[in-house]
């Protein structure tokens, strides 16, 4: 049960002659499990920028008035999870910079690592940016040439694309980037790729161009009817001004390195999304299948913890023969993880989200699925309710290995002396948690599961080993030094 905040959702799309801010708002939609803090969309008519955002989810910061206000023939959007700054409306997306003709706007995934050093770098005082993305906003408007009033409209064409190829190999960490000005659309992948971007196509009609999209994940480019063409490459950069995508890769060729975030194919990304040419839910009944090879034990039911855990319960019910069945009921209008500050409230939490179905319960031996264990709290109490609806026996298969260490590029997790895993053995978790049984799957079974044969991943909440190396002032108080992909652990 992920007690990690996920990361943000991105969303951009370039289509004249169709309503672009309800394109975005129903991509934002299908990436609300990305984020749930705020949202926010730019849309832009070819002479100005237009920016609406606010505190909550998409359906709360937008109705059919707010949207049929917004006209323009590019847009892009934002969902967040705050991973780096303060949870406010200040730090909602998309940011936007009043320099050059219109102006610029940019929405980001990620979390940088060398923050303070640029920040350092451009002279800025400490305090004078309240996020990551707000910093790579103001050293792109920095990049910008002098805005003179007798510099012609064309010469503006290509300054926010100038600027980018000047700032980003000077960025570090984990960053999707979409951005646009008056005309364009830009989407940005980091080096490493360690969080998902995906680029689509909207077919021409009758009354309006054929059209391109940016997205985290690629069910928000299904919901508007748009195809899946690729996943943009980690390092590159795509710029879509007209019928066709320019492609640049504007980062040293020894800094790419594809290390795609595992945990979207466990827990983050939805199960209907496209990672590394598979789509997700196939991956996590894998995971399942293999668990119960690796793993067995004799039981009566199989139940997955909604809804993330359930292809991997569908999996390990059917590579060990035991029947599959519902032991939770989840309530629909919580999102996908309750969010709370105090270890007793997220086991109240628990309680508000599932309710155990007793009938399916009581007296028997039951596998419990579920996709990691991160504090450990929540599924504390989940076993307590499961025990309190009569379950003879709890043995807990997990879909992953231990989650060990804190992520520094885009998901919001504990310190380590929080993670259950790093700070408590095998025998003293399933002693916490009041299990018969537990057991996690092995990272080779992971990456088999996956079915990706040489695609790379961060795996560094599992192993230590941080592609990406970290500085010290981003580290939690406690926390073991990470250890920098290809040194000895």
């Amino acid at each position: 049960m992920m007690e990690a905040k996920e990361a943000c959702g991105v969303f951009g799309v370039y289509a004249p002659g169709r309503s672009v801010a309800h394109l975005t708002f129903d991509g934002l939609f299908a990436l609300q499990h990305r984020g749930q803090e705020s949202a926010g969309m730019a849309v832009c008519d070819g002479d100005a920028i237009t920016v609406m955002k606010d505190m909550g989810l998409v359906t709360t910061v937008f109705d059919e008035r707010k949207l049929s206000g917004l006209r323009g023939h590019l847009a892009i959007g934002h969902t967040r999870y705050s991973t780096a700054g303060t949870s406010d409306w200040m730090n909602a997306q998309p940011v936007f910079r009043g320099v050059g003709r219109a102006g610029f706007v940019l929405a980001h995934n990620g979390n940088l690592t060398n923050t303070d050093a640029l920040a350092r770098g451009a002279g800025m005082l400490p305090g004078l940016v309240d996020s990551d993305s707000d910093l790579v906003a103001e050293l792109l408007g920095r990049a910008f040439p002098p805005d003179l009033p007798e510099r012609p409209r064309t010469d503006h064409a290509g300054d926010l694309e100038a600027a980018l190829l000047a700032v980003l190999p000077s960025v570090e960490g984990a960053f999707s980037f979409v951005l646009a000005d008056a005309d364009r659309l830009i989407g940005v992948r980091d080096p490493n790729g360690f969080r998902p971007l995906c680029l689509g196509h909207l077919p021409a009609t009758a009354e309006a161009e054929a059209g391109w999209v940016l997205a985290s994940e690629s069910p928000a480019l299904d919901v508007i009817g748009a195809t899946f063409l690729r996943e943009l490459e980690p390092g590159e950069m795509v710029v879509i001004d007209g019928a066709e995508v320019r492609s640049f890769h504007p980062f040293p060729a020894g800094r790419i390195d594809p290390t795609l975030c595992i945990f979207e194919f466990v827990y983050f990304a939805r199960p209907d999304t496209i990672l590394y040419g598979n789509e997700v839910h196939g991956a996590r009944r894998r995971m399942g299948e293999l668990l119960a090879g690796q793993e067995p034990v004799e039981a009566d039911l199989v139940m997955g913890v909604p809804d993330s855990g359930v292809p991997a319960a569908e999996g390990y019910a059917l590579g060990s023969g035991i029947p599959y069945g519902q032991g939770l009921v989840k309530n629909r209008y919580i999102g996908r993880t309750f969010i709370a500050p105090t270890q007793l409230e997220r086991a109240q939490g628990v309680r508000r989200k599932l309710n155990p179905l007793r009938d399916n319960i009581a007296g028997k031996r039951l596998v419990v699925v579920d996709d990691s264990i991160v504090r450990g709290t929540t599924t504390r109490a989940m076993v307590i309710m499961l025990r309190e609806a009569g379950a003879r026996e709890v043995h807990l298969r997990v879909s992953s290995p231990p989650f060990r260490w804190p992520c520094f590029y885009g998901i919001d997790t504990p310190d380590e002396d929080e993670l259950l895993a790093s700070v408590k053995t095998i025998d003293e978790i399933v002693e916490f948690l009041d299990v018969d049984s537990l057991a996690y799957l092995t990272l080779d079974n992971l990456k088999t599961a996956i079915d990706a044969p040489g695609a790379g991943f961060c795996d560094a909440c599992l192993t230590g080993h941080y592609p990406v190396p970290v500085p010290v002032e981003l580290r939690a108080a406690g926390t073991r030094s990470p250890v920098v992909s290809g040194s000895p652990p």
